[in-house]
């Protein structure tokens, strides 16, 4: 690829700090990878309300199907929760993963070494973790219909919502899933509720016979959710990629995100279906949320933004090389004991967004 084209949306809160640092780290890679850089920028979710009246107007959604790669900061905010549902800051980002098809959610659960005891869970338990959750991200019960909220005859009030998916859309996430645990430890939990929820019972015969049809070199296991969620407090060493639908993958990863230590140094992609050349459209996004009480206080920890920028350059544009350089600098940096203070325990230079940046870039160079 001769140059590389991106879509910043720094969001809301936090997120246009992150962001910046994640945007100076992208234009280093830009460089050591020799390619050019196209960076535009949009607004989205509560800072788009504000400014064009919708959470994602349609010259930016416009703006990220041209360009394909699309780089979130966070948004939302009690500011904007009188807001009507359909134009709340989420709606923009749901929008935007739904028209751009983006239908897997990848995310990374990985522990440092050196922040095992970051964590809430015994040093033994986390150490060693890496994890991979793969979310359906456009069906099930955020996008189904029907949908709302009712007033029935006698008065009282009824919300809906709709657990749906198609053997599609199943057999699409859980044959990616596969493909990733080839390229790691070779073993895909497969989760759900078939117990209790058609849907469920539907998940599992499909991922049954997909894994049946073209899996064999990949172990498959299945799990109930609820079962999951203790699994990854009691045992979490014990899974190597996750495939679950929109709503329980939605939950797990963020129990996932917690026994690293911060939910400020995770990441993840959000992927589309790869073309005829390959090339998917793609969202990469810090798993934390906007955090509106910190925002603009210079205490935000960039590593995930960051950690975002290099899964970008693995899935997108193919350079594994400079992605792997700057998770080693991430490491290195926390190493040394330089850290933001939601993982400040035990540091020794306890340092703002900003300075956390330039360490990670003097790292790199």
């Amino acid at each position: 690829m001769s140059g590389w084209e991106i879509l910043s949306l720094p969001g809301d809160g936090i997120g246009p700090e992150v962001t910046r640092e994640a945007e100076r780290v992208l234009t280093w890679a830009a460089e050591a990878h020799g390619v050019d850089l196209t960076l535009e920028h949009g607004l989205v979710g509560g800072a788009a309300i504000d400014r064009e009246g919708v959470a994602l107007s349609d010259k930016t959604l416009d703006q990220a199907k041209h360009m394909g790669t699309v780089l979130l900061g966070s948004v939302g905010g009690p500011k904007w929760d009188e807001q009507p549902f359909d134009n709340r800051p989420e709606s923009g980002l749901l929008k935007l993963r739904g028209e751009m098809e983006l239908f897997a959610n990848l995310r990374p659960a990985i522990c440092f070494p050196v922040l095992a005891d970051a964590s809430t869970l015994k040093r033994e338990v986390i150490a060693g973790l890496d994890l991979l959750i793969v979310r359906e991200l456009i069906g099930g019960v955020y996008f189904g219909t029907p949908r709302g909220i009712e007033t029935l005859k006698d008065g009282t009030r009824r919300g809906v919502n709709t657990q749906v998916y198609t053997s599609h859309e199943i057999r699409r996430i859980a044959a990616l899933a596969f493909e990733l645990a080839r390229a790691r430890r070779g073993h895909v939990t497969s989760v759900e509720k078939a117990n209790v929820m058609e849907s469920g019972k539907l998940w599992r015969e499909e991922v049954t016979a997909l894994h049946a049809h073209s899996g064999s070199e990949v172990q498959l296991a299945h799990m109930y959710a609820d079962n999951c969620a203790m699994q990854l407090v009691r045992d979490p060493n014990q899974f190597d990629v996750i495939v679950t639908d929109n709503l329980f993958g939605d939950l797990l990863s963020d129990i996932a995100a917690m026994l690293t230590g911060s939910i400020g140094l995770l990441p993840s992609a959000s992927l589309g279906e790869a073309s005829e050349s390959g090339t998917r459209a793609a969202l990469y996004e810090p798993v934390h949320g906007s955090a509106p009480d910190i925002a603009g206080e210079d205490k935000a920890n960039p590593c995930a933004a960051i950690l975002s920028v290099a899964m970008m350059l693995r899935f997108s544009f193919g350079a594994g090389d400079v992605a792997d350089r700057i998770e080693m600098a991430v490491s290195q940096v926390l190493e040394k004991g330089i850290r933001t203070v939601d993982v400040a325990d035990g540091a020794s230079h306890v340092v703002g967004t900003r300075a956390m940046g330039d360490a990670i870039l003097a790292a790199l160079a």
